[in-house]
């Protein structure tokens, strides 16, 4: 069984968390390829070295002195090297960075620094080989991931490896600069080299015991998830958990190769695996609840909207012509409601309602704003009755009033709007009729 083994920011945060990720490689030799990201948080009130880099950049760019900071963060990696008891120096590649950044190489370049230096330091520490992401990961003219040109460069390149280092979060670019991921894009370099190797195993080790049914924030010790399926993942990911970049599900998927989210700090906890399909039952009807605050609802009525071929449409172009997108779009005979983002409506509302007003023609307009949409997520509601019954119920007496209920039709999730103040209290109160209640 061949393992590939991504290792997040806070499991290299200082040489005493390397050496954790490290005891972990080396106690099973089917770990034969390492993606590591930048060093997190040492603390609380410590600063990650991406942050760190951005912030020095950017003094750079502004041509305001910036030494000082590249100083502070190459302190940061020798503090690592030296509790690591490594014959190795950086300060070669830092000449290297200290002159592009004077040159102005780009915040890309700039932010990949940070994974580029960790691989270094893990290809030494682990004596495997190391492999600069530049050489095997592509995007095209326009910024875009090119899937093809870069499984057939990596799939080449790691065959020749038996133990092999590749930084996550970058790429390049066509003419060779350096091109990132967007943030937490580590994640999906390890994906991008599971896929090219046909690993049996993408193992992505952080500082959680995988997913959790609610964010701990909200709901105190909430109860862990064994198993989830990758549609029941994508769903989470998308209205707010983050454990796992949302975009690393893709290339793994395709190939059917499970992810299995572990704890760096509890390396012997099984954590959660993420896969394809499985027979095995949830503990509970749902998979997980999340949520994120900050929509507003755009209410269209129009008496015999239902007949008007074409309604749907000329609403929805008013909203695609201010380049706003959708979330939901419930409906009833002759109402049509459209959930967007409230940040990114507001400057724009008055402009979307003359657009809907002048291509649909409706009878009224009606906006609500300070709305949370929240998901209840499961594959097990598709075989369990009364599923919808119980979250009203479970609102109803919690004093929360249900704004709009919208159920696709695999049955795999159910979304609540409700209002802001109430997003918490839905929450807890869901999370109790479905979880608490059976433990």
């Amino acid at each position: 069984m061949m393992k590939v083994v991504k290792f997040g920011g806070s499991s290299l945060a200082s040489a005493e968390q390397f050496i954790k990720a490290g005891d972990i490689i080396n106690s099973d030799k089917e770990r034969r390829f390492v993606v590591p990201s930048a060093p997190g948080k040492r603390s609380k009130k410590d600063t990650k070295v991406t942050d760190m880099l951005y912030a020095c950049y950017a003094a750079a760019q502004e041509d305001q002195p910036f030494q000082d900071q590249l100083k502070a963060i190459e302190a940061r990696y020798e503090e690592i090297i030296k509790g690591l008891s490594l014959e190795l120096s950086l300060k070669e590649e830092f000449k290297v960075i200290l002159d592009n950044f004077k040159k102005k190489a780009g915040k890309d370049y700039a932010a990949s620094r940070g994974e580029y230096l960790n691989g270094i330091i893990m290809a030494a520490y682990l004596k495997f080989t190391f492999i600069d992401a530049a050489e095997v990961i592509f995007f095209d003219e326009d910024g875009n991931f090119d899937p093809y040109k870069t499984d057939k460069v990596m799939s080449a390149r790691l065959e020749k490896e038996e133990y092999a280092v590749i930084p996550g979060f970058y790429g390049a670019m066509p003419d060779g600069t350096v091109h990132t991921f967007s943030r937490g894009g580590s994640d999906i370099t390890g994906s991008i080299v599971a896929k090219a190797v046909h690993a049996e195993v993408y193992e992505n080790w952080t500082d959680v015991s995988g997913f959790l049914i609610a964010d701990p924030r909200i709901i105190p010790n909430p109860v862990g998830i064994d198993t989830i399926t990758y549609k029941e993942l994508r769903e989470l990911s998308y209205m707010g958990a983050t454990v796992l970049h949302e975009d690393a599900i893709f290339p793994v998927r395709k190939e059917g190769i499970p992810i299995n989210i572990r704890n760096t700090n509890a390396p012997d906890d099984n954590g959660t695996w993420i896969v394809e399909s499985t027979c095995q039952k949830s503990k509970f009807v749902i998979t997980g609840i999340a949520g994120k605050r900050g929509f507003c609802s755009v209410n269209i009525e129009k008496d015999m909207m239902n007949a008007e071929i074409g309604f749907g449409r000329k609403v929805l172009q008013a909203f695609e012509d201010s380049g706003i997108s959708f979330e939901h779009v419930p409906s009833g005979i002759d109402t049509m409601t459209v959930f967007v983002h409230q940040d990114e409506f507001m400057d724009k509302e008055q402009k979307v309602v003359s657009a809907i007003h002048r291509l649909a023609h409706p009878d009224t307009i009606d906006i609500e704003s300070d709305l949370a949409l929240i998901a209840v997520v499961g594959r097990g509601m598709k075989s369990t009755r009364g599923t919808a019954g119980r979250i009203f119920s479970a609102l109803a007496h919690s004093n929360v009033n249900v704004k709009m209920i919208d159920q696709g039709s695999s049955e795999l999730n159910i979304i609540i709007g409700v209002r802001n103040e109430d997003f918490e209290t839905a929450i807890r109160a869901i999370y109790n009729m479905f979880v608490l209640v059976q433990i």
